[in-house]
C-alpha cells in the first residue's frame, strides 16, 4: 500500500488530506490540522484526526470521477489534481466502456 499525507493548510477543509493506495482500493481521508503539535508543514500530523473518508475500488464505474469530485469538495483545483495525479502514479482506475 503507498500513503502519502498532503499538508495542504487553508486551502483544505481541515487542512490534510490522506491519500492510500492499492492495486485495487483507492482512499481518500481528510484530517483536522492538530495545532497541539505546531502550526508549520514540517509538524507532525500523523496523529491529526478524521472527519471524512471516500473508499472506492479502482474498477468502479465512475471511481476516478469519484476521487475527483471528493477532492474537489475538500480543497482547490489545483490541489485536487496533485493528490489525483499521485494516486494515478500508484494504481489505474479501469474505464468502462458501455
Amino acid at each position: 500500500m503507498a500513503t502519502k499525507t498532503f499538508k495542504i493548510g487553508e486551502n483544505c477543509k481541515g487542512g490534510i488530506i490522506t491519500a492510500e493506495v492499492t492495486a485495487k482500493k483507492v482512499t481518500i481521508i481528510g484530517k483536522v490540522w492538530d495545532y497541539s503539535k505546531g502550526s508549520s508543514k514540517g509538524s507532525d500530523q500523523s496523529k491529526a484526526k478524521e472527519f471524512t473518508r471516500l473508499e472506492v475500488m479502482t474498477d468502479e464505474p465512475d471511481a476516478e470521477s469519484k476521487v475527483n469530485w471528493f477532492l474537489f469538495d475538500l480543497t482547490t483545483s489545483y490541489y485536487t489534481d496533485v493528490v489525483l495525479d499521485w494516486v494515478k502514479t500508484k494504481t489505474k482506475f479501469t474505464s468502462h466502456s458501455w
